[in-house]
């Protein structure tokens, strides 16, 4: 396995640690999900670079890279749904109806992609999908950054706290409707691949 390729297997062992420190709540847990998750969204970035500069690409990379983003960011929202329920004092609550959009999507693109692939076709990945990927990750890193800042010193954390849970409440519904936008605006302009199935 190549370099690639082990930064996208290492993106999937993150995001199961990601969601058992979100969920099981240990001491400066949520500082280490944040940390992780970045890490996730640096892999992300590079495994890609390196794997066409070295012309390293694979089956396996093409088709795990986009997949295992899926199943990070699809993983975090619904940790942080579960999060919000069993933690009543935190200020910026995801809320189930959110997560199930993220995850339905991505279910959604994810199975026309299969459809065109069992015609050799292949479907381009959009600007607007690029988008909603960078606004969800964005979201998660400020919805996590929320929840470490409680971990931290009274006056560090302080320099957070005025303004953090509104940014974090903004950027997650940006994510929200690109998440809406760019998963119809894909589905209507591949729908003659479906249609056809009817």
């Amino acid at each position: 396995m190549n370099l690639a390729n082990r930064l996208t297997a290492s993106r999937l062992a993150l995001t199961v640690l990601l969601v058992v420190l979100l969920l099981g709540r240990p001491p400066f847990g949520d500082t280490a999900a944040l940390v992780l998750f970045i890490a996730a969204a640096v892999t992300d970035f590079f495994d890609g670079r390196i794997a066409r500069d070295r012309g390293q690409i694979t089956a396996f990379g093409v088709l795990m890279d986009p997949l295992v983003d899926k199943v990070l960011v699809c993983a975090v929202f619904i940790a942080l749904v579960e999060r919000g329920r069993l933690d009543t004092q935190w200020p910026v609550q995801v809320h189930a109806w959110m997560a199930i959009v993220v995850v339905v999507r991505e279910l959604a693109i994810t199975g026309l992609r299969l459809l065109a692939a069992s015609r050799q076709l292949v479907l381009a990945a959009e600007r607007y999908g690029k988008h909603k990927t960078s606004s969800q990750m964005v979201a998660v890193v400020a919805l996590l950054l929320l929840l470490a800042t409680r971990e931290w010193p009274e006056g560090l954390a302080g320099l957070f706290r005025p303004w953090l849970p509104v940014v974090a409440w903004g950027l997650l519904w940006v994510a929200v409707v690109l998440t809406l936008w760019s998963g119809a605006l894909y589905l209507w302009r591949n729908r003659q691949l479906y249609l056809e199935q009817i």
